[in-house]
């Protein structure tokens, strides 16, 4: 039988020895007494540090930060590290820190006085933060390897090279500091010294100013600049940094406000540039673009990581405008350019450094001095110019650039439209499209820089196009000029300029004229039915169009040398025809045309109109060695015979054989040539010229003394 009783408090305290409340507050007063404790001990270790400025620290700070560092570190004056009263108080003279083994000066740091105070928390996570900084007689060096791997500021054993990151600094007193960057990969050395700055108590009183110079890819350069409004950051505010460099004939002003002495991350700056040529400037970091003339823009910069962005671009080089933005990308293994960029009227001279020519030149004294100034040679026009470039493998690039309207004396361009596009020396300005006389033209054209010399492709494309506008500034007048053209180019050719690109080229050009009238002085003579030209010019009907059925101006292109294949006009009354060609490599023109009579006409020359000379000089020669002969032949029947056995010598029987416009609106070349009849055409030629069969002479081969090479039939 249990006799148990209930549960008493002396039977509580026997199992348990005391109550639970009396157990639950002693535990508290152990807690409470262990915090009291520890920041007892917190305030004892502050006192302490507070009193004795932490100096008896300075042995072990050397010995544990050099540990951390893998550096050595010194301290040979004054050391002070203590809470102040909440901010780390750091205080060292006459502090250096080593350099790695490779670098060319012994220490990353060295300052005879360095006074700061460190934000606690920022010591545990995130950016290192500092209120305030005091550096006497500072010298920074920041340096990379050759090898672009390790830098100097990345501190542990075989680290590598981690991006430099500097500390936020709110408020700064520097006098007598210098700071050294070096980056041999990208050939930059430069100096920094920071002039003394004035203080009274714990504000500045005037600007924080530093002055440098250096040298980057072999171009010497010098800077200046200031932080206007430093003691702004004592409540947390802004500071106005100005900064101004000179390099290679450019001026260049960056302005902003930053939130801290060291942090540019982010934040809008406003960038300015004005030189001589925009190219100069850029080839400072590598990039490689067009010679310009002077120029000057202004955008706004933003820096995000690796990546600059310039936006809201608007400036003007030469007599053209430009805007957009662009954006440079530090990634490897090459920098990467994007860019959208617009311009609403752009002068042709302008244009004239994307083929090779000094635009300053070109403005100043023509073309063919532009020419000659690459080495052409006298009285040439495509430019000898390089236009490989060994540094445009440092980049990689996507660009769209469109043109309102090109500024042209002769032909009206308008709407163009280009993209570009450079992976690893790969260059292609595809798709290139532009308005020309209301007609379009398309092309693609393909620069590969990874073969030696350089290989081109040229394609392009011009849709039907007004000969009355695109030829107006050629005399010839739009009304009752129904006439269009079309045409195709196809060319590829090996060669570091345009003239040696050219000069050994293949490929085929054809020019298409469809049905309609043609009106101008110079297709009468160039038609040299000289009994039609006399009688129009005494009637004074000299400008009654030429009526075209069909038309093919076409060459075919073997090293470098274009030979008629074929030149055919069919027109109401007669049938031109031409041979002969020019070459790219010695610039010559040899050409003749010939018009035959469908009907029979009087005072007829019946003989070819010469086109010669060269590119730049082209001449036309109406009086052809035929024609003088036919003269003498019409003197000599006039003198044994009748004034009529005279004129006998300058009858066209009005023979020629009118063409099959099938063939010629096709674009086929002489051997697929047919008369009405469906016959193959005997008079068109093959295609070929004299010198381009015998093969003996480099027809792309430049020579300074024009001789003729094609040969009048």
């Amino acid at each position: 039988m249990d006799t148990a009783g209930p549960i008493t408090p002396e039977d509580r305290i026997a199992d348990h020895g005391e109550p639970a409340p009396r157990r639950h507050r002693r535990a508290w007063r152990i807690v409470r007494n262990i915090a009291i404790g520890l920041v007892a001990a917190i305030f004892l270790v502050w006192l302490v540090l507070y009193i004795t400025k932490g100096r008896f620290l300075k042995h072990p700070f050397e010995r544990i930060t050099a540990g951390l560092l893998h550096r050595d570190l010194k301290v040979r004056g004054d050391f002070q590290l203590y809470f102040d009263p909440l901010d780390i108080k750091f205080l060292a003279e006459g502090i250096t820190i080593s350099n790695p083994s490779w670098a060319t000066r012994p220490n990353l740091f060295e300052a005879g006085r360095i006074d700061t105070r460190i934000a606690p928390l920022s010591m545990i996570w995130g950016r290192k933060r500092l209120h305030f900084l005091d550096l006497t007689k500072g010298a920074i060096d920041l340096e990379w390897d050759a090898a672009h791997k390790h830098n100097s500021w990345t501190f542990g054993d075989g680290k590598g090279g981690k991006p430099l990151t500097l500390p936020l600094i709110r408020r700064a007193l520097v006098a007598q500091t210098t700071l050294r960057y070096r980056d041999p990969q990208m050939r930059l050395v430069t100096d920094l010294s920071f002039e003394p700055i004035r203080s009274q108590g714990t504000s500045i009183t005037d600007a924080i100013r530093f002055t440098g110079n250096g040298v980057v890819r072999d171009t010497p350069f010098t800077l200046s600049g200031a932080m206007l409004s430093p003691n702004a950051t004592v409540a947390r505010g802004k500071n106005e940094l100005q900064l101004t460099a000179n390099a290679a004939h450019n001026i260049v002003d960056v302005s902003g406000t930053l939130p801290g002495l060291t942090d540019i991350e982010g934040v809008p700056l406003a960038v300015k540039a004005r030189g001589r040529n925009a190219a100069e400037l850029l080839d400072i970091i590598g990039v490689v673009i067009p010679r310009t003339r002077t120029y000057t823009a202004r955008a706004t910069l933003v820096k995000t990581g690796e990546e600059y962005a310039f936006t809201h671009l608007a400036g003007t080089f030469g007599a053209s405008d430009l805007s957009g933005n662009f954006t440079i990308r530090n990634v490897k293994p090459r920098l990467k350019i994007d860019a959208k960029l617009a311009t609403r009227k752009l002068d042709i001279v302008d244009a004239a450094p994307f083929i090779g020519y000094n635009p300053d030149t070109v403005a100043a004294k023509g073309a063919i001095a532009a020419a000659a100034e690459t080495g052409a040679g006298a009285s040439h026009i495509l430019p000898d110019a390089n236009l490989r470039v060994e540094s445009i493998k440092n980049f990689d690039a996507d660009a769209h650039w469109t043109v309102g309207v090109v500024r042209s004396r002769n032909v009206p361009i308008s709407h163009i439209d280009l993209t570009v596009s450079l992976v690893d020396r790969l260059l292609k300005l595809s798709p290139l499209t532009f308005s020309m006389a209301r007609g379009n033209v398309a092309a693609d054209i393909i620069m590969d820089e990874r073969r030696a010399p350089m290989h081109t492709d040229y394609d392009i494309r011009l849709a039907p196009t007004p000969m009355g506008r695109l030829l107006a500034g050629y005399g010839v007048d739009e009304a009752g000029t129904s006439g269009v053209v079309k045409g195709h180019i196809t060319l590829a050719g090996d060669g570091d300029t345009l003239h040696d690109s050219l000069a050994s080229s293949h490929g085929r050009i054809a020019f298409i004229l469809p049905e309609g009238t043609f009106w101008t002085r110079n297709v009468q003579l160039a038609e040299l039915d000289i009994g039609t030209f006399v009688q129009k010019m005494f009637q004074d009907k000299l400008k009654e169009p030429v009526h075209i059925n069909c038309g093919l101006i076409g060459f075919t292109v073997r090293h470098g040398v274009a030979a008629a294949d074929p030149i055919l006009i069919d027109t109401t009354k007669n049938v031109m025809i031409g041979r002969g060609g020019f070459g790219f490599g010695t610039e010559a023109i040899d050409m003749a045309f010939r018009a035959d009579a469908k009907k029979i006409s009087l005072f007829s020359a019946q003989s070819p109109i010469g086109i010669e000379g060269s590119f730049a000089k082209p001449r036309i020669n109406p009086i052809s060695p035929d024609l003088v002969a036919r003269a003498g032949a019409g003197v000599a029947l006039g003198l044994v015979g009748t004034p009529l056995a005279a004129v006998l010598a300058f009858v066209d029987v009005g023979d020629a054989k009118a063409a099959q416009c099938g063939p010629v609106l096709a674009g086929a070349t002489a051997t697929a040539q047919r008369t009405t009849k469906g016959k193959p055409r005997d008079d068109v030629g093959h295609g070929t010229t004299a010198k381009a069969e015998d093969g003996k002479k480099a027809p792309g081969e430049r020579k300074e003394q024009h001789k003729k090479f094609f040969g009048l039939f």
